[in-house]
């Protein structure tokens, strides 16, 4: 895991890693958390952002549109950022369905806690009851993908009245550390996220450095 990474550098890092996939076929899983930040998707609408941009300012919270698709999310401290980068050629070619797999390791992560997640239908994401616990917003490019999803460890859940979540008003969010009570440390949530992201695509993590770095997959 690369720790706390500016918003811009986790894009810069993703180009790089879709560029050598594209050229070398190398594929990796980039965990990590961004300072405060709102991010606007394809289909983001800016109305869903309730502050105005001095009163963002004041808190420190940037806001970024981005590439991928969906609407509005926030990343802040406390939530772990994973960014696939995988080709998902030649049978993984279905958009639908990298979604899905991306729940499932959610859910198979935050179960290692006892945490019963599930999907809703017609809502991307994974859920506890009616409050979000993990958000999905991918880009898949010649279907190479990148962004990729948000899980609220030890977040603090405050920033997210900021915005209306993927544009979801009448839901709300939570974290792992809030649903038990006490704090959970991010680390060791990163490390069972990328084993779980092993297990539903098949694929082996190698981690790139000893010290907390990226995984290669």
């Amino acid at each position: 895991m690369l720790g706390l990474v500016a918003y811009g550098e986790g894009l810069r890092l993703q180009r790089e890693a879709v560029e050598d996939c594209a050229t070398t076929g190398r594929e990796q899983l980039i965990l990590l958390q961004h300072p405060h930040v709102i991010t606007l998707g394809r289909a983001g609408k800016q109305s869903n952002i309730r502050l105005d941009e001095a009163t963002l300012h004041s808190l420190s919270v940037e806001v970024h549109h981005t590439g991928r698709g969906g609407d509005v999310t926030y990343h802040g401290p406390g939530q772990l950022v994973g960014y696939p980068i995988v080709n998902l050629k030649p049978d993984r070619c279905d958009v639908h369905r990298y979604v899905r797999d991306l729940e499932e390791v959610l859910i198979r992560s935050v179960a290692e806690y006892g945490i019963d997640g599930s999907r809703i239908s017609g809502l991307t994401g994974v859920w506890v009851g009616n409050y979000k616990i993990a958000a999905i917003g991918v880009r898949i490019a010649h279907w190479i993908t990148s962004h990729g999803f948000s899980l609220n460890v030890n977040t603090d859940l405050s920033y997210f009245g900021t915005i209306v979540p993927c544009g979801i008003a009448d839901r709300g969010v939570t974290s792992i550390s809030r649903l038990l009570g006490r704090d959970i440390e991010i680390g060791e949530v990163s490390t069972i996220v990328a084993d779980k992201f092993a297990e539903v695509f098949g694929r082996k993590i190698v981690y790139a450095l000893e010290e907390d770095h990226d995984q290669t997959i």
